[in-house]
């Protein structure tokens, strides 16, 4: 009995009163009477309806004893509330829950850490417990500050500081577990909650990390220590809050971390911040990864006009979360993912620039680390580009060629998304760059069906515009890419290194039979890949790894697209190259014309044993033997050497050391090639991209020489001949007026198509066919006469001519001879 009061009182007490007061012993330290406990167990399963009052009653003893800091008698009380709670599962337990609550309270505000400790005890308890029915009232704001506060706590004491951060921690994840199982619980996702949770447990994670980091690898919990760790038990509740997180909420649970990451400064370096979102972004459900990635867009874009460092930080850990959502659902950011990082790639070349003037004029010494700090930003853009858009879906990596081909600037354009004109020549050059940088590693490991899907034209043409710029590093940025696209069957490892492959069989390339829809793309295309390896052979800047490439170029052509018209037309096309080296009308230095005869001689060979005509190889393998021998020069291996002698000039006569025409249509027509179209010289057509670029312009490297002979008399002759320059012509012809009447005509036939009856248009065309199947029929009815005398001929000169001879046809119509 308490003290003071008579046992006639004690006798009138009501009796769930006398039942709370039999289970505290006179001593606290003998602990909770066991048998009277059960009693009061029993009374309040009886009659529910006292449960509130037996709560009520509980909480006033045990807040006078906790003023009286009579401790020993507030864990009786602690105890017998716990069984209670355990045993009475009824609706009539809500009003005892609030006094439950009620002393956790009191236990929690004091400041005795064993209280603290105890008082979360009882609460995790109690958020383990499931209700039969959702309160309605209750609400857990003061458990969520108060446990928050603990979780930072800074007591001298290791072990108590220790202990009540556990506590701390424990206490928040009983407070999740029980509203997640509340039908309330979107409370607990305000971000006023929310802003005290997640720095709670990032900070727990910060610090016991920092310590680890000190004292090295003996700190190391043990198995049985592990469990009372601050910083797991912080993960273990951060990924549980996050394995909990909605549609609606996810936003609120992380932007938290950002502003942890901000105040403490840890995006430089960015250990902490890549391992929290790597928790966050294995935690979260999967269809929730794009939330994630548009936040840390978001503060990539807030975040912009910080150093280099922290936003190479924040791009580090966007990196690392598409890295882990790339194979899920990413939704709709992928466009939004690419737009924002190639925006801030021009904000940082605009920053580097500006630090560079800068440096210029005031000729500090700090500016060059901030450039380098930039191009540490750069590379983090280009990383997380490359590595998103090489985990995309085919039909999503498509749009995404097409996307970053698009921002690149090319000079000469009106209409550009990154407009070069503020970046100069310099920044222009480097936009470039890295977009090629970015669209190679998106290219990276694409295998498309067909080489259509891989090269639409709306993606072909832009990029291969770049080919035609004067700078080596964009026009092997260029190669690389086609090569990722062209290399369906992973051959291009096996071909690195421009080379006199003795057994190309020793290899072991795959390769597959050319599909229609290859056929078909080489009709339409092929001749504008022929004319950009072609021109970028006569680049002066070129230097060995251009060479390199441009051979794999032309070798994946042949592995992957070359039918017998394919191989015709490559052929063509090296004979070109090698005439370009001799007779030289670019004035190409000494080195670049042994190189495009040293990638003549590598492909020409690689070729002939491809297709494996003997009379073929027999030819090459004589004119490579005779190389060796007389102009070692001419051949990879010693063109390529750091230390090569180069010749003064090259003679045109000495045709032992060349490929010749007449000899491999020979040995090509003996096989059943159709080789008629060998004696035609390769020309590269002028289109519209020239313009673009600022190399010089292509016209002068056409070359015709007509034989005109008037009347049908074959016999008469024009006795003088008419030479007309490039200048007469140039003057002659008003370019704008010739492109107005190309896009008038244009624009005609495409009118005519539109309105024209159909019969008109089919009839148009069955006479165009038959013309040309008359044409034909004539063609192949040529006779070989000897060339006209020169006293009858009109030399159109607009350039160069070729150097060796051509045959000349003559046709049953006798007033037109073409050589």
């Amino acid at each position: 009995l308490s003290a003071g009061v008579c046992c006639c009182c004690a006798a009138l007490r009501p009796r769930y009163k006398r039942l709370v007061d039999n289970i505290f012993p006179e001593d606290p330290k003998d602990g909770l009477v066991k048998a009277d406990m059960e009693k009061l167990t029993f009374y309040a399963v009886s009659a529910p309806e006292k449960l509130d009052r037996i709560g009520a009653y509980l909480a006033e003893r045990l807040s006078r004893d906790v003023v009286r800091h009579r401790y020993g008698y507030v864990l009786i009380a602690m105890e017998a509330l716990d069984q209670l709670l355990m045993a009475c599962h009824s609706q009539s337990i809500k009003p005892f829950v609030e006094s439950f609550l009620h002393m956790v309270a009191k236990l929690l505000e004091s400041g005795e850490p064993k209280l603290q400790v105890l008082g979360t005890n009882s609460f995790v308890k109690f958020a383990n417990i499931e209700e039969d029915t959702p309160s309605y009232h209750r609400r857990y704001d003061f458990f969520v500050s108060r446990f928050s506060a603990m979780c930072h706590s800074c007591d001298q004491d290791p072990e108590v500081q220790t202990e009540i951060r556990i506590a701390g921690i424990r206490g928040i994840q009983g407070v999740v577990r029980k509203t997640v199982n509340d039908e309330l619980r979107a409370t607990i996702w305000e971000p006023q909650h929310m802003d005290k949770i997640v720095p709670s447990l990032l900070f727990n994670m910060q610090k016991i990390e920092d310590i680890d980091s000190r004292t090295g690898p003996q700190s190391s919990p043990t198995g049985g220590v592990k469990e009372e760790n601050p910083s797991v038990l912080a993960e273990n509740c951060f990924r549980e809050l996050l394995g909990r997180a909605t549609y609606g909420n996810m936003n609120n649970a992380v932007r938290p971390v950002f502003a942890h990451l901000d105040h403490h400064k840890l995006w430089d370096p960015n250990e902490f911040a890549v391992s929290c979102f790597k928790i966050i972004m294995y935690s979260i459900q999967a269809q929730y990864s794009h939330h994630v990635i548009q936040e840390i867009l978001g503060h990539l874009d807030i975040r912009k006009r910080d150093s280099p460092r922290v936003r190479a930080g924040i791009i580090q850990v966007l990196l690392e979360a598409v890295a882990i959502a790339a194979k899920g659902s990413i939704g709709p950011t992928v466009l939004e993912v690419f737009n924002t990082l190639l925006k801030h790639l021009r904000v940082s070349v605009d920053l580097e620039l500006g630090d560079r003037r800068s440096s210029a004029e005031s000729a500090t010494l700090s500016t060059s680390s901030k450039e380098n700090d930039e191009r540490i930003v750069q590379n983090a853009i280009i990383q997380t580009i490359g590595f998103f858009g090489s985990n995309l879906p085919d039909y999503q990596r498509s749009e995404i060629m097409m996307f970053i081909m698009s921002k690149v600037p090319v000079s000469g354009t009106a209409s550009q998304s990154l407009d070069p004109s503020h970046l100069g020549d310099m920044g222009t050059r480097r936009i470039q760059i890295m977009l090629l940088r970015s669209l190679l590693m998106v290219t990276s490991g694409y295998k498309a069906t067909t080489i259509s899907n891989a090269l639409p034209a709306p993606f072909l043409d832009p990029l291969l515009s770049p080919s035609l710029m004067e700078d080596s590093e964009l026009r092997q940025l260029v190669l690389e890419i086609l090569h990722n696209l062209i290399d369906r069957h992973d051959n291009r490892a096996k071909l690195r290194g421009i080379r006199i492959i003795p057994d190309v069989s020793d290899l072991k390339i795959k390769r597959e039979k050319i599909s229609r829809q290859d056929v078909s793309f080489m009709k339409k295309h092929g001749q504008h890949l022929y004319r950009h390896i072609y021109l970028g052979c006569k680049e002066e800047d070129n230097v060995q790894k251009n060479f390199e490439l441009l051979f794999t170029s032309l070798a994946l052509t042949t592995i992957e697209l070359a039918n017998e018209e394919v191989v015709i037309d490559l052929i063509r096309l090296a004979i070109a190259l090698q005439d370009v080296a001799i007779i030289n009308e670019d004035n190409l230095p000494m080195f670049n014309r042994c190189g495009v005869m040293a990638l003549v001689a590598a492909y020409l060979n690689f070729l002939s044993q491809m297709i494996a005509v003997p009379a073929f190889c027999q030819h090459v393998s004589k004119v490579i033997e005779t190389r060796s021998v007389e102009a070692s020069y001419f051949l990879p291996e010693t063109i390529f050497k750091d230390k090569c002698d180069l010749p003064k000039s090259l003679e045109k006569d000495e045709t032992d050391l060349f490929f010749l025409t007449n000899k491999i249509a020979e040995s090509l027509g003996g096989s059943g090639y159709s080789v008629e179209r060998l004696s035609v010289p390769y020309v590269p057509q002028v289109t519209d991209e020239d313009r673009l670029s600022r190399r010089k312009s292509i016209v002068d490297t056409v070359s015709l020489q007509v034989d005109i002979l008037p009347g049908n008399n074959t016999e008469d002759k024009v006795d003088n001949t008419e030479e007309i320059t490039f200048e007469a012509l140039k003057k002659a012809i008003d370019n704008s007026g010739l492109e107005e009447q190309e896009k008038e005509k244009r624009r005609l036939v495409i009118e005519k198509f539109q309105k024209a009856p159909f019969e008109e248009i089919a009839a148009q065309c069955e006479t165009k066919a038959n013309l040309l199947h008359d044409r034909l029929a004539q063609i192949l009815e040529l006779t070989i006469r000897p060339p006209p005398s020169p006293s009858g001929t009109m030399t159109i000169t607009a350039g160069h001519a070729h150097y060796h001879s051509v045959p000349v046809y003559e046709m049953k119509f006798p007033d037109l001879c073409v050589y």
